[in-house]
């Protein structure tokens, strides 16, 4: 992506007291309408504005202020910056322009509405909002809750669909499933850890190849403590005989 410039109509206003340059040249460098640059020769744009030397800031060279003022039809190219500063990482809530802070109620009623897997700190992320106001629309105790109405945060502009998607990406991997949930571990009763018991006794062993008396139960077989005790104690006075 191409670095913008910087200060367009005082790097115009330079441009215009200290070249013989085109309007449309000007125009074209700075981005600015012809008829804006005529503006600010005449004085009637941009009066007040001290002029900013594209020069000095390593945007422009003079080999190609040169080059334009010998061809009309050039189009001056900016120069390639000698240093690139990293852009700085947002930190703490989104900003929200003052002309939409009045819409994150609406946004939020939406999303504790559409995505209650979300996190409060998620919610602050997207629509630059605080706790305070997450739990004043959460408990309808929000001093405009008679006039909130669940809009999409998307299209209040709050946030972009990209950063609302990973928000619910990070939410679903980390709420767990409801299977998750009902199949995690539970202690059985006496009587299930008694059929399960009585269920392994019953099992196929390797004596069986020789003659031996285990036999797989049927499933509706009714089984109690003291079947299963006796035969357990079968299988061991067989084993002894072997």
């Amino acid at each position: 992506m191409a670095t913008p410039l910087l200060m367009p109509k005082a790097t115009a206003v330079w441009l215009v007291d200290n070249t013989a340059l085109s309007f449309e040249q000007i125009a074209a460098f700075c981005s600015l309408h012809p008829l804006e640059v005529q503006g600010v020769a005449d004085g009637d744009v941009a009066s007040g504005i001290m002029g900013a030397n594209p020069v000095q800031n390593g945007q422009l060279t003079r080999e190609e202020i040169e080059k334009a003022e010998a061809d009309p039809g050039y189009r001056m190219k900016m120069s390639e910056p000698k240093v690139r500063v990293a852009a700085p990482k947002r930190r703490g809530p989104r900003y929200t322009p003052i002309s939409r802070r009045n819409e994150r109620p609406n946004a939020i009623k939406w999303l504790l509405r559409n995505h209650p897997e979300m996190k409060d700190a998620q919610l602050m992320r997207l629509v630059g909002t605080t706790k305070s106001t997450i739990d004043a629309v959460r408990d309808s105790t929000h001093w405009n809750n008679a006039n909130i109405t669940p809009m999409d945060p998307v299209t209040l502009g709050l946030c972009s669909q990209i950063d609302l998607d990973l928000e619910v990406k990070r939410a679903s991997k980390g709420a767990a499933s409801p299977d998750e949930v009902d199949q995690g571990t539970m202690l059985l009763t006496a009587e299930e850890a008694l059929a399960g018991a009585g269920g392994r006794a019953g099992m196929t062993t390797p004596d069986d190849d020789h003659g031996g008396h285990g036999h797989r139960p049927e499933r509706n077989e009714e089984l109690d403590a003291d079947s299963v005790f006796a035969k357990l104690k079968s299988l061991k006075t067989d084993s002894d005989n072997d």
